[in-house]
């Protein structure tokens, strides 16, 4: 098969959208299925859902590395083909699912179909030079963000026709992209870049301690994991901080988010590729903390939902931290290890969406029960900003790999 890159980038971000969508289209109808597969209340759905959602997140951890180093050995091509056929599988099988354990069962398969983020990055380093990487990652954050923002909008239109329809769309998605990416998507493993899989490797553990040992790789590990961390405060209390602070209802809540989603997608698109070429990575990722910094203590602080609100298209120029530190760690790994490196940051990422949750949580039943010593719904937003300051201490501390000054 010719390599036809603008294709095969257009297939991966679409590939990237529609998982998105695929996970956002479900997020409205989860309560719900749970309570029919259960016949419980909505307390104990919601127990339910989130050990749906720690499992699905721990087979991310375990099995992003696998599939990174498989796509080193196999090549990007059969992974990411037979991955969006499980997809489109398992989504039939929820779709169906009479039973908790099922889904379950279901919901853990997602998770490792889910892990080819790493796949599709790799797939993005090996076709795109070094020094166009970080905008290149903006755009596969652009469509997280797209995907984000139309899936539980689609899927609580199609939920209003039937609880399970939102699944057979999810798979309709993952199958038209199947075909999609059978007729146009080169291969882009070489034999002269291909490198033999070791399961010694390829386990998490194992992927962390060979990618650690990349020269100058650690701190920028360590920064992924806390920004990782300290981000996913946003999904993990905005409604009930927007509740607790400014009495939003479900619906304001809805729309605070996509206005949030909005802006991410834009900001990744539009706004990262020029930051990293004026810039270079190091500086992009070091200002983008700043303002993950400054936005993160606005949260915590305002008291105004029109400010709120004004925030929060300003995180968009935080947007850059991510893709910026996946183009520095990319450029410090051979040809023959990208699926590697990026399945230890998606592993990363999955921790982060692991222990965020039970972090951020915590800390804001703690500030907002009743006798907390203060009342602070917004603490879990401080904590984070706490967080982006120790990151911008160790990126700071850090050497700066790749990083070019502007000419």
């Amino acid at each position: 098969m010719t390599p036809t890159p603008k294709l095969a980038l257009t297939f991966i971000l679409t590939t990237v959208t529609l998982d998105a969508i695929g996970i956002g289209l479900i997020f409205p109808v989860m309560p719900d299925l749970i309570r029919a597969v259960t016949g419980e209340d909505l307390a104990h759905a919601a127990l339910w859902g989130g050990v749906l959602a720690t499992s699905f997140a721990v087979m991310q951890f375990l099995f992003g590395p696998i599939l990174g180093s498989l796509s080193d050995r196999f090549g990007r091509r059969p992974v990411l083909l037979l991955s969006l056929l499980v997809m489109g599988l398992d989504y039939l099988v929820m779709a169906v699912a009479p039973t908790i354990w099922l889904l379950l069962i279901a919901r853990m398969v997602a998770g490792i179909t889910a892990a080819t983020y790493s796949t599709a990055t790799a797939f993005i380093a090996d076709i795109t030079p070094p020094d166009q990487r970080g905008a290149r990652f903006g755009l596969i954050g652009a469509g997280f963000g797209v995907g984000f923002v139309l899936g539980p909008l689609i899927g609580g239109l199609l939920a209003a026709v039937d609880i399970r329809a939102p699944f057979y769309a999810a798979a309709a998605l993952a199958f038209a992209n199947l075909i999609f990416g059978f007729l146009i998507l080169p291969e882009t493993v070489t034999d002269a870049t291909r490198r033999p899989f070791s399961l010694h490797r390829a386990n998490p553990l194992g992927a962390l301690r060979a990618v650690s040992r990349l020269p100058g790789l650690r701190l920028t590990l360590a920064c992924f994991l806390i920004l990782g961390i300290a981000m996913n405060v946003y999904p993990a209390i905005w409604a009930y901080y927007g509740q607790a602070r400014f009495g939003w209802s479900t619906q304001m809540v809805g729309v605070s988010l996509a206005v949030y989603g909005i802006s991410y997608a834009l900001g990744q698109a539009l706004l990262v590729g020029p930051m990293i070429r004026r810039w270079g990575e190091h500086r992009a990722a070091q200002y983008g903390m700043w303002v993950d910094v400054i936005t993160l203590t606005g949260l915590g602080l305002v008291t105004s939902p029109v400010i709120a609100l004004a925030l929060t298209p300003v995180t968009a120029l935080g947007g850059a931290v991510t893709p910026a530190l996946q183009a520095i760690a990319s450029r410090a790994a051979p040809a023959d290890a990208q699926g590697e490196v990026q399945g230890v940051l998606a592993s990363l990422n999955a921790i982060a969406m692991i222990t965020s949750p039970l972090i951020m949580t915590a800390t804001f039943s703690t500030f907002t029960a009743p006798g907390a010593p203060v009342h602070a719904p917004g603490a879990p937003f401080l904590l984070a900003a706490a967080m982006m300051l120790a990151c911008l201490a160790l990126h700071v501390l850090g050497p700066r790999i790749g990083h070019r000054q502007p000419a």
